[in-house]
């Protein structure tokens, strides 16, 4: 049985780590903000229509860390410095030439300082 205090923290942790508020959080995964609310205060325990959005907004996040706290969060933390030629050659200076494409967005990887990096996929 899910402890729904460590549930709610955990779903604190996931808000928190996107910078999102309750009522964004709420938005993008498609539930009331009272929702969010209640979970988070311990007031109602979560379905597993909730879980299921959660999961499928935030891919980062695993079922069973969201669940019983045991896992990874987020799923895809990398060191920068384990991976070959970590500075990318980008050319910047030529711009005409750019195109715009119809092609759908795969991943979006985000660099920080301390030489990790996230990957989302939208």
């Amino acid at each position: 049985m899910i402890n729904s205090s460590d549930f709610a923290n955990r779903l604190q942790k996931v808000i928190d780590f996107y910078d999102e508020t309750a009522s964004g959080f709420a938005e993008k995964i498609g539930v009331q903000r009272s929702s969010i609310s209640h979970i988070l205060s311990g007031r109602n325990k979560p379905s597993l229509d909730f879980v299921m959005k959660v999961l499928h907004s935030y891919p980062e996040v695993e079922l069973y860390w969201l669940l019983n706290g045991k896992g990874n969060f987020p799923t895809t933390e990398v060191k920068i410095s384990d991976i070959p030629n970590p500075q990318p050659n980008l050319k910047t200076e030529n711009t005409e030439n750019f195109q715009e494409s119809d092609s759908e967005i795969e991943k979006i990887v985000i660099f920080y300082k301390d030489g990790t990096f996230k990957s989302y996929k939208p």
